[in-house]
């Protein structure tokens, strides 16, 4: 009903987590599904599936995901592997890495963009980024 069985009899269910307005997480969120933050994170957030901030999140930290739509505010880097999508209420102060983003107006955004390369291992595009300095 939930997931289907594997042959080791592990569970497999895609999972939704929701942090709600008026909660606040300090330290880091690791997930292999979608994150809604409606309220605010103190510490870094590394997910594979989609990442959503509404218009009352707060994220003080690193970002790391497959898909993310902001509407609210973000303090850091944010690292997307596919899209980007900054609505009109979003606030991001900190340096952007994605395959695509779209940004509508009134959306303020301070910080660098690197956009269009394709990012295979998400996790190691700052380590790229540093030998490709280095070699130059």
């Amino acid at each position: 009903m939930f997931g289907k069985s594997n042959s080791s009899n592990e569970v497999e269910i895609s999972s939704f987590n929701k942090i709600g307005s008026g909660t606040t997480i300090t330290g880091d969120i690791k997930s292999n599904g979608d994150v809604r933050i409606d309220g605010a994170l103190k510490g870094n957030i590394n997910i594979t599936g989609k990442l959503v901030v509404g218009p009352s999140g707060n994220i003080e930290g690193n970002i790391i995901c497959q898909n993310a739509d902001i509407s609210g505010e973000i303090h850091g880097k944010v690292t997307v592997s596919e899209f980007l999508s900054l609505k009109a209420s979003a606030k991001v102060l900190g340096d952007i890495v994605t395959g695509k983003i779209s940004i509508e107006p009134n959306a303020t955004f301070t910080g660098t963009c690197n956009m269009g390369a394709v990012v295979k291992n998400i996790t190691n595009v700052s380590e790229k980024r540093e030998s490709a300095t280095q070699t130059a």
